[in-house]
């Protein structure tokens, strides 16, 4: 399985016909934050591909609103408060950024902790039928301490990191972090898990052998 993360940029790239030429074997779309909705849709409907995906804490900004209360992205799954099997491969999210104002996705570390603790029966159903509880972790903001920087605005999430030292999912992606300079850290392993940070895009090729055994990233 071939995967295609997403996240706060867009790629001229993605958003040209010579995406499907590209990018032909990507099954999997992963958003996680701060695009434009049609570029989101446009990305995942020229290639096929099934998509999930998080808000960001600017997702408001930078969508055009229709008489939906909370207009979705068409075609895909919101992986919010969520925990979800995709052919043998297990995904969980959580939307938004810490809170540095008043505006929708933002929260208080303490509102993240109950985000993550919303998540935990469906991490133990998973660890019942599966023998594992997470294989992909899906977030806007990063774990505190990885990826992060020290202004408000950009400070992880402290539930973030324990729950990628608990329930050890191969894969924490994350978006909210710029990337400018070319030596900025972007990859980090923490235990069993690598943090990745996906600014513009990633992709990551995923084997499933029957349950998820193995993953490697490119």
């Amino acid at each position: 399985m071939n995967i295609l993360t997403i996240s706060d940029v867009l790629v001229p790239i993605l958003y040209t016909p010579q995406i499907t030429q590209r990018f032909s074997d990507v099954d999997v779309v992963i958003d996680c934050g701060d695009l434009p909705h049609d570029y989101v849709e446009y990305v995942a409907c020229n290639l096929n591909a099934v998509l999930f995906y998080v808000y960001g804490n600017h997702s408001h900004n930078i969508t055009v609103h229709s008489t939906d209360e909370e207009p979705k992205i068409k075609g895909g799954t919101n992986l919010h408060h969520r925990v979800i099997n995709h052919h043998g491969l297990l995904l969980a999210g959580i939307e938004g950024s810490g809170r540095y104002r008043e505006g929708p996705y933002q929260y208080s570390q303490g509102e993240m902790w109950f985000h993550v603790f919303l998540l935990i029966p469906g991490l133990l159903i998973n660890r019942i039928l599966y023998g594992r509880y997470l294989d992909i972790f899906v977030t806007h903001a990063p774990p505190w301490g990885i990826h992060d920087q020290p202004d408000l605005p950009h400070q992880g999430i402290k539930a973030f990191r324990w729950f990628i030292q608990v329930f050890k999912p191969r894969y924490h992606i994350h978006g909210h972090i710029h990337v400018y300079r070319p030596d900025t850290i972007t990859e980090t392993q923490v235990g069993s898990t690598q943090v990745l940070n996906t600014f513009g895009y990633r992709l990551i090729k995923i084997e499933l052998k029957k349950q998820l055994t193995s993953l490697t990233a490119n």
